[in-house]
């Protein structure tokens, strides 16, 4: 019913591998395609993440965290592959990371992942975990008016045909070049895993390779300015904030409201958009706190480091909790109420 009414195709492969490299073929002729996976599921996926990157083929690839390594916690929950995410696959290439704090934003953000991917021609990660990924919640209806789609520098097939000497990697300013779809007009569509020319054809020389990779690298610059602020729940300016992104949203939220109603100064800085990173908002919503926790479900404070490595801030008060299970208000009010600097689930 609904597949035949959206023109939709939901195929299950044999795994990971062939699902990413599905979606890639399926992306480079011209359908929006995404996967969804697990953290053990993506780490088979990088190899393709890296294809995508280089042949700037627009993907989205759904990364639902559990705890690990290995098989690790598989029927739990956890934070611990953000760092994993931004980095993943050999060599560098753009990418977006984002974060869906809610059951509302999981779709927003899906719709905004399509957006970003076909715009700037990258993979685009949406990381949630199984804490979201199994809540129940009552949501409005979902204003699908709203809902909007850009397909970035697509070239129609009539457009396609009035293109003298097509270049699918063509060098421009922004580093995105004009997307014709393969036997959809009369241009010729080549490109390679390998490094290559403007024309798509593998090259090795020096300045070749300069050229494409600093062409690529320019995509980021469009990239960051896309990137939203993070949201501010309470005042702008607080003495002490709480930090956090992904599902920890609701927790931390109420856990503010608790603390307000002890007449404690407190408000949340949440990030839903973590890749390129917010680095000027992030640290205009921090500069007027006298003390900031980052609340994370890991065990190295990986948002922390990103603050620190991006903004030159640094974040020393931190409450992880790595057990599985998700931060309930509670405790995150007892721990920022007894001034605890936790660094583990144990206080």
């Amino acid at each position: 019913g609904k597949a035949e009414d959206l023109n939709l195709v939901v195929v299950q492969p044999e795994d990971e591998i062939s699902a990413i490299n599905m979606i890639i073929g399926a992306a480079f002729a011209g359908a929006r395609s995404m996967t969804a996976t697990s953290g053990g599921g993506f780490c088979l996926m990088v190899e393709g993440l890296g294809l995508a990157g280089m042949t700037e083929t627009p993907i989205v690839v759904i990364e639902g965290q559990r705890p690990g390594p290995a098989i690790g916690l598989p029927t739990r929950t956890e934070q611990g592959d953000l760092e994993f995410m931004i980095h993943a696959a050999h060599g560098e290439f753009p990418r977006a990371v984002l974060a869906p704090a809610t059951i509302e934003d999981a779709f927003w953000v899906t719709v905004r992942a399509f957006n970003l991917a076909e715009k700037y021609q990258v993979p685009v990660i949406v990381l949630t975990d199984q804490h979201l990924a199994s809540s129940y919640a009552t949501a409005d209806k979902l204003d699908i008016s709203k809902v909007t789609v850009d397909r970035g520098s697509l070239l129609s097939a009539t457009e396609s045909d009035e293109v003298a000497d097509y270049r699918r990697h063509r060098v421009t300013a922004s580093g995105i070049s004009p997307r014709a779809l393969p036997l959809e007009g009369t241009a010729l569509v080549v490109t390679d895993s390998d490094e290559h020319d403007e024309e798509g054809h593998m090259v090795e020389d020096a300045e070749a390779r300069t050229r494409m990779l600093r062409k690529r690298m320019r995509k980021s610059f469009g990239l960051r300015k896309e990137i939203a602020s993070p949201r501010v729940y309470g005042h702008k300016r607080a003495d002490t904030t709480l930090v956090g992104w992904g599902s920890t949203f609701g927790a931390i939220r109420e856990a503010v409201d608790i603390l307000r109603r002890e007449d404690l100064n407190v408000n949340a800085v949440h990030l839903t958009e973590l890749w390129p990173f917010p680095a000027e908002s992030v640290a205009d919503a921090l500069s007027g706190a006298g003390r900031c926790y980052v609340i994370e479900n890991n065990a190295s404070g990986q948002l922390s480091h990103l603050i620190q490595a991006e903004t030159g801030k640094r974040v020393t008060d931190r409450i992880l909790k790595y057990d599985g299970r998700p931060f309930v208000p509670a405790e995150i009010a007892r721990r920022v109420r007894k001034g605890v600097c936790s660094v583990g689930n144990d206080d």
